[in-house]
């Protein structure tokens, strides 16, 4: 795959999903920490409304840096997300620690 830009090393896909993939406890714990998710689990992403966050549980990638699906909350809030554009996220690849 070739990157437009410097920072993209991959352009990955969306794909709909007929049911939500789960977090995972990693993911979860991130979320926590930076204030993305109450003590109830409950997502509260800054700047998204509660339908498009209706529409990006029901949605997933094959991730390159996991080499797996993952849902497209989980590498919305990745470190390597670098942005969605016409169905298309723009992943950096660099390595997680």
């Amino acid at each position: 795959m070739s990157a437009e830009s410097t920072d993209t090393k991959f352009i990955v896909p969306i794909k709909g999903v007929e049911k939500s993939i789960k977090l995972d406890d990693r993911a979860k714990s991130e979320l926590h920490a930076i204030g993305m998710m109450d003590d109830k689990g409950k997502l509260k992403l800054k700047g998204v409304s509660p339908k498009m966050l209706k529409r990006m549980k029901m949605e997933a990638v094959d991730c390159p840096v996991f080499k797996k699906e993952l849902g497209f909350i989980q590498c919305y809030v990745c470190s390597n997300f670098h942005s969605r554009i016409m169905g298309k996220v723009y992943c950096k690849g660099e390595p997680l620690t």
